[in-house]
């Protein structure tokens, strides 16, 4: 089983290391560098997200004066630096320290002219930490939207899809508030599919949808009696037609990257590694169905790895702590003790090392005991709780 958890650990570290934002954005820069400045302009860069601050530090060493730049990213993952001014907002539901963000970008970008560029660093989390309410909408409204959202079972698409139009900078609204200065973007995908509108509810790029496709989002879920009555009526108003600016987005990091490094990484330590999907979505206890499934119907003869990238999503239940990729392992040692034979370890991460509110990137579940994996710092190496599959007497509460 030792064998097992290291080997199990070294395919997640190799996920974790391609999805490095730092490593991920320089080899995106040294690729294909930025064009020189026009005369009389500067730089003015924006990092978003979780992983705001390592790419900020990265483009920071390539991106030459003159330059302004600034960094909105969660408390957790909040440090100085240097030539930057940093932000904090909250995730996953936004407060008044987002909504100061989303004031400061806006006046960060009131400033750029024609002869100005602007580049965006995007990573996960960037909806929740940069709020900028559209007209007529408040703080509070934005956040009884994304209480109800993150309680509803949507699939983060869906998501984002309703809190575009609630928004002056999200769905592409960024672009506007940057004109008349072109927008280059990198992006960190932590979406299924990489649709770009859809990560960090697409700041650079149009919209999922429209207000009518958000009204019919949220009335499917079953929650448009919860949201506030100025949310209703905006979802309900026709909006002006403004085309949307333009800008250069680039893709430099997603989940399928870190799968194929999986894949590689397994090779060398003799695993036949097999690729069973990289769109495990729906429901933790669907997902587990799936997974349980392959493994079922995987070869006995053979020592084989099935991997497996996706985003599931939880239904809130009483008050427990944790996320996905907890619940996941938990639902598979309880599963697992009694439909899979044999020697078999569960590995389920983030690779951004959070999951939920908790100091954990996920769990492993195995059958037999071993000695825990170790805990390393967090989000450098993810911490990853062991649970061990023994038949449980009752089944195990819900971790989220």
């Amino acid at each position: 089983m030792t064998s097992l958890a290291q080997d199990a650990r070294t395919l997640f570290d190799a996920a974790v290391t391609r999805a490095n934002p730092a490593l991920a954005l320089r080899q995106a820069l040294q690729a294909s560098p930025l064009p020189p400045l026009a005369a009389g302009g500067q730089s003015y860069i924006l990092a978003l997200g979780k992983a705001a601050v390592p790419m900020m530090q990265e483009a920071l060493s390539h991106i030459p004066e003159p330059r302004q730049a600034m960094v909105v990213t969660n408390p957790e993952n909040q440090r100085d630096v240097p030539g930057a001014q940093v932000l904090a907002g909250s995730h996953p539901v936004p407060d008044q320290a987002s909504a100061e963000a989303g004031a400061s970008v806006l006046r960060f970008l009131s400033q750029t002219t024609a002869q100005d560029r602007v580049i965006v660093l995007v990573s996960g989390g960037g909806s929740a930490l940069m709020v900028a309410p559209a007209a007529g909408l408040t703080l509070a409204d934005k956040a009884a939207v994304n209480q109800a959202l993150l309680a509803s079972g949507l699939e983060i698409t869906e998501m984002n899809l309703v809190r575009q139009q609630l928004s002056e900078l999200k769905g592409g609204g960024l672009l506007r508030h940057a004109a008349p200065a072109p927008v280059t973007s990198y992006i960190l995908s932590d979406v299924i599919g990489d649709d770009l509108r859809a990560i960090a509810s697409g700041p650079t790029v149009s919209p999922l949808g429209d207000r009518a496709a958000a009204c019919a989002t949220v009335k499917r879920a079953g929650i448009w009696d919860r949201l506030p009555e100025a949310v209703k009526t905006h979802l309900t108003t026709e909006p002006a037609v403004i085309p949307l600016p333009e800008a250069q987005n680039n893709l430099i990091g997603s989940n399928r990257h870190s799968l194929a490094a999986m894949m590689q990484a397994a090779q060398p330590l003799g695993w036949q590694a097999q690729l069973v999907s990289d769109h495990l979505t729906g429901d933790v206890s669907e997902a587990v169905d799936e997974i349980l499934r392959a493994a079922q119907a995987a070869p006995k003869d053979r020592d084989i790895a099935l991997i497996f990238g996706g985003e599931t999503t939880v239904r809130l239940v009483g008050d427990g702590r944790g996320g996905r990729n907890q619940e996941m392992a938990l639902r598979l040692a309880q599963r697992g003790a009694q439909e899979l034979t044999g020697n078999w370890l569960f590995l389920s991460g983030g690779t951004d090392g959070r999951d939920g509110p908790t100091e954990a990137a996920g769990g492993v579940a195995h059958r037999a005991p071993g000695p825990p994996l170790p805990r390393p710092e967090r989000m450098a190496q993810p911490c990853l709780p062991t649970m061990t599959a023994t038949p449980p007497s009752k089944p195990p509460m819900p971790c989220c």
